[in-house]
């Protein structure tokens, strides 16, 4: 009987393959166009194969892409790490230490989720200014850590949740305090949800258009923004423009190619159940 059902489910696929195949095309497009000639570029011929493989246009992009993408390395993994660790200190203060009015302050947090980035634009430019810290990198990898706190806290707090009580508990009757329970019975246990998060504020950095170019200087532009203005004011190369495209998603699409599976074993031990 479970063979039968087993050898019957293969229809299953049918639906999923055509979604792959469906979110695959925009990709599709990308490489093609990146590896043709100016001359071949129409959207006549934007589905046909280039007729030879030209590396030219890659090489173009990078050398106007390359001190950008390293704007963009310096800012992520900053931004990407500080909000993980914040996120994990507040996650177990609210899921192993029950204190008053924290049924107010979580909520509180999480509703930073929820706040669109064109709503608090001006005072955050404002704010910046005020610091010092506007034009640079510094200014918005504190944005990026800020916006990152919500998700991050949530993550945590629900992966903390499932760890027994009991285990804080006999770290106390040890002598451990709050942040010796966390250092040493916690935290060695996180590598699954700091992976989830990492890989969240990672993505979620890399890919910022509206904080990049509205709180950081040209020198200090990160790959988004001078993707976007590679584009010419009277004619676009769009085959280096998508060769350009490509090497600004790659550093995230190789992440979920080779982390995917650590990304998925986090999210199914619980790091975003409730």
């Amino acid at each position: 009987m479970m063979s039968r059902l087993r050898s019957h489910r293969w229809w299953i696929y049918i639906p999923l393959l055509m979604a792959a195949l469906f979110y695959l095309i925009p990709m599709y497009v990308m490489l093609v166009t990146g590896f043709k000639g100016f001359d071949e570029v129409s959207l006549k011929t934007m589905w046909d194969l280039p007729k030879a493989i030209r590396f030219d246009n890659f090489i173009e992009a990078y050398q106007k892409l390359a001190p950008f993408l390293w704007n963009s390395l310096n800012m992520v993994f900053p931004a990407a790490i500080i909000s993980s660790i914040l996120g994990s200190v507040n996650g177990y203060v609210l899921a192993k230490w029950k204190f008053k009015g924290a049924n107010i302050i979580f909520p509180a947090i999480l509703f930073g989720m929820f706040i669109p980035y064109q709503s608090i634009i001006i005072p955050l430019v404002e704010f910046m200014r005020d610091v010092n810290m506007y034009g640079g990198l510094p200014g918005l990898v504190l944005a990026h850590v800020i916006y990152g706190i919500p998700i991050t806290t949530l993550t945590f707090r629900n992966y903390y949740a499932n760890v027994p009580t009991e285990l804080i508990e006999a770290s106390r009757i040890d002598g451990c305090g709050i942040l010796s329970s966390f250092w040493h019975i916690l935290l060695p246990i996180s590598a699954p949800a700091f992976v989830v998060v990492i890989i969240w504020q990672f993505t979620s950095a890399w890919n910022d258009f509206l904080f990049a170019v509205v709180l950081t200087s040209p020198s200090n532009w990160p790959i988004t923004v001078a993707l976007n203005n590679m584009a010419g004011s009277q004619i676009i190369a769009w085959n280096v423009q998508m060769a350009g495209s490509f090497l600004a998603a790659l550093p995230t699409l190789l992440i979920y190619i080779f982390l995917g599976r650590y990304f998925l074993r986090g999210l199914m031990a619980g790091a975003l159940k409730g």
